[in-house]
């Protein structure tokens, strides 16, 4: 054996189930497709990282139609929380039970947020989440956040009090931030306008690697292999007997799958064989199915009669709509909102390069930035396949577009009723899979799931899925921090299996 468990990917997922099970002193080998994402200028660079797109990858993807397409998803130690906006919020308590939306009902899930609770405070302590228990009217039960919310500038300071006298509740949104607000001088977190979208070049992002992976490898046991890419895994009976790399085959006790929602499932399929003709763990024909991708607008709105000079914007969170819209003709959720990264001059060009530089100067300099999420649904034919030349193809047809739009309409009212009269917004499409999920959802019933309540799959008996395809349904908030804790939660069962198990 190589070791005890082998761990494919070093994300949200895999590099927080090496540190939860790192001081057990079970042998953990990770295996990363990609490297070490490179410290260099062109992290804080607009040009390089939205238009160049220098630490994406060139794989291409193809869409229901057989339209290529460059997602926008990379390779690195700590996966793509390397690029997130570092907002970590929890799921809402009824988020695991099922909701009604517009477009049809999600799923219960076998588990309920008590028996995550004490694995986000954890995820939480691991992660600095700063925050304010108590300030979002649909937040679930929790602990105090271990740091104090991250401060807003003066500009989303008014623009909060604002909010409140239209009977909205802003709250500090949870942030993933080494930031100590009380001393800056030494603070690694320097406030900086580069943060959302952006790798973090002094590491003060609580990402995967620095929250995750560094600390693991600190332990002896550890061990972290990088430019690894998994082509098979192969299985003998209901047990992995290898996991076949680049590098060579590799042999575990445990195998734990954790490459992204997308690329996991895609891998599961390409591991087909005559005992297992579908892909492996997929005689109920799930893996793949019912991809889950939030429906996701940038929104700019611009006052032409006021600056805004904040550098650090993204502070504010609102879930006023998150339950109901609170129009008795639309009785729906609609979403989740929360600002945006200051959108810069550098940004716009990058994002436009077409637009006159005095008006992305001008844009930029005089708009407040948000970002709005509406819950997709699951659906059979939403899924990932690949064909027989390995290449992945994804069909997507999200659900609840009417409740996006729903949500796009009730927030340019307000923002008008602000003094923001021009209010843009741009919808995301296919290639924006950073909120990947549901590919290989967790269940009860082996027909209609492909794990069981603890991620193992039905079929193999010693693969995991620790990365977002788990979910069965996606909620509106960020998914990061959920992905996080069901991984500690994992951790604590294997670490208690292994610990009852011989060693071959």
């Amino acid at each position: 054996m190589d070791a005890d468990i082998l761990i494919i990917g070093s994300g949200a997922g895999g590099g927080t189930l090496a540190r939860a099970l790192a001081p057990t002193g079970l042998s953990i080998l990770i295996l990363e497709r990609g490297d070490y994402l490179p410290r260099e200028a062109p992290n804080w660079e607009a040009e390089a990282v939205f238009r160049a797109r220098r630490y994406h990858t060139t794989e291409v993807w193809y869409d229901g139609r057989g339209r290529p397409f460059r997602p926008t998803t990379g390779f690195h130690v700590g996966g793509n929380t390397k690029f997130y906006g570092a907002a970590i919020l929890r799921r809402r308590e009824a988020d695991f039970r099922p909701r009604t939306h517009a477009d049809g009902t999600t799923p219960a899930w076998p588990i309920g947020y008590a028996d995550l609770a004490p694995h986000y405070d954890q995820a939480e302590r691991w992660y600095f989440a700063h925050g304010q228990a108590g300030r979002d009217p649909t937040e679930p039960p929790r602990n105090p956040f271990p740091n104090p919310p991250i401060r807003h500038e003066a500009y989303l300071a008014d623009l909060v009090q604002r909010l409140g006298a239209l009977g909205l509740h802003p709250f500090p949104l949870p942030l993933a931030l080494d930031r100590d607000e009380s001393d800056p001088r030494t603070s690694p977190c320097i406030r900086c306008a580069t943060c959302d979208g952006f790798p973090c070049l002094v590491h003060a992002k609580g990402d995967a690697e620095v929250s995750a992976v560094t600390p693991a490898l600190a332990h002896a046991n550890v061990q972290l292999l990088t430019n690894t890419r998994v082509i098979r895994i192969v299985a003998k009976g209901s047990r992995i007997e290898a996991v076949e790399t680049t590098r060579g085959s590799f042999r575990a006790r445990v195998v734990v799958l954790a490459a992204g929602a997308i690329p996991s499932a895609a891998l599961l399929l390409a591991s087909a064989s005559e005992a297992h003709p579908r892909g492996l763990a997929n005689g109920s024909d799930q893996v793949g199915r019912n991809y889950l991708c939030h429906l996701n607008s940038a929104c700019l709105a611009i006052d032409p009669f006021r600056r805004n000079p904040t550098v650090f914007q993204k502070t504010i969170g609102l879930n006023d709509f998150y339950e109901q819209s609170g129009n008795p003709d639309f009785p729906y959720p609609l979403g989740h909102i929360q600002n945006l990264g200051k959108v810069t001059p550098a940004v716009l060009r990058a994002e436009h390069p077409h637009l006159p530089r005095p008006l992305t100067d001008w844009i930029a300099h005089h708009s407040v930035d948000w970002w709005l999420t509406t819950e997709d649904l699951p659906d059979p034919k939403n899924r990932v396949t690949v064909d027989s030349e390995g290449r992945i193809r994804l069909d997507w047809n999200p659900k609840n577009r009417a409740s996006h739009r729903q949500l796009c309409i009730t927030w340019r009212r307000i923002l008008k009723r602000l003094g923001y009269p021009l209010v843009f917004f741009q919808a995301m499409g296919i290639a924006a899979t950073a909120h990947q999920a549901g590919t290989i959802r967790f269940g009860e019933d082996p027909t209609t799931s492909v794990l069981d309540p603890f991620c193992r799959t039905h079929e193999i008996d010693n693969l995991y899925v620790v990365d977002a395809s788990f979910m069965p349904s996606i909620s509106a908030v960020n998914p990061s921090l959920t992905v996080m804790a069901n991984a500690i939660r994992v951790g604590a069962h294997l670490a208690e299996r292994l610990a009852g198990e011989r060693a071959p």
